[in-house]
């Protein structure tokens, strides 16, 4: 019976399906006017459908892009909480129009479940005044998605299609998961619906389809060329993240 028990237990460690993580940056809204002129900045580590937080260490970098200017952040962000776990904030005022991109570089995240370092490169897309120039340009990250449709703008049950690089170069046949923040606390039908899955073709382009009005992050996943030391002193591998966030809008009377 009790070999039963340990069998049945083993079992449920292995079928139970472990949640994506994702970097998080979440704006108050992806377009600046002249009469908001200012967004809260949201910088986090989550599972964002089960709205399960994470420890977010200060990153090592946070910055915009903008007009092909580089933007140092870091100094902004103050401590806060998100889904009650350590998260940063800022608050950003628009001076100019351009189509702004924030980035993160996080602190290598250990995740003794994967046994595996996870970096994270995230960022998100503000169009302030009108603007809609190089909303398509590279952020220069190790690993990143590029929109190949326009990252703002968009309805609920539009597609978005983006390629991924790494080092500057397509990434092809890369795993992407993508999540919808899910703030309203709507229930998953199943494990599957929480994090939803594709795949990039062979110049490292996916396209799918978000059903429901919010933001949405993706993130595509591949291994580094190095690793890491654990806490145990052992190398370890690590997973790294091309992560963007994408909001996306409810028709309006």
């Amino acid at each position: 019976m009790r070999t039963i028990i340990l069998t049945f237990i083993t079992f449920m460690l292995v079928a139970t399906p472990a949640f994506a993580h994702f970097g998080m940056i979440i704006p108050d809204a992806n377009v600046a006017t002249q009469k908001a002129r200012s967004t809260n900045i949201t910088v986090s580590f989550s599972h964002p459908f089960e709205n399960v937080g994470m420890t977010l260490e200060k990153p090592k970098q946070f910055f915009a892009i903008a007009n092909g200017k580089k933007i140092d952040l870091l100094s902004t962000l103050t401590e806060t909480k998100v889904m009650n776990e350590g998260a940063w904030k800022t608050t950003f005022r628009f001076k100019r129009p351009g189509v702004y991109q924030f980035a993160l570089e996080p602190t290598p995240y250990w995740e003794p479940e994967e046994d595996c370092f996870i970096i994270h490169y995230t960022k998100t897309y503000v169009a302030a005044f009108g603007s809609e120039e190089d909303w398509d340009a590279p952020a220069g990250l190790p690993t990143e998605i590029i929109p190949l449709t326009r990252p703002f703008g968009l309805y609920a049950g539009t597609s978005f299609t983006g390629q991924v690089l790494k080092n500057g170069k397509p990434v092809p046949n890369a795993e992407v998961e993508y999540e919808l923040y899910n703030k309203e606390g709507f229930t998953a039908p199943t494990e599957h619906n929480v994090t939803l899955v594709t795949k990039t073709d062979s110049n490292g382009i996916f396209t799918v389809t978000c059903p429901k009005a919010g933001w949405w992050g993706f993130a595509a996943l591949t291994t580094a060329d190095y690793t890491l030391t654990a806490p145990s002193g052992k190398e370890k591998p690590v997973e790294l993240g091309a992560v963007t966030w994408i909001k996306f809008d409810s028709f309006q009377k």
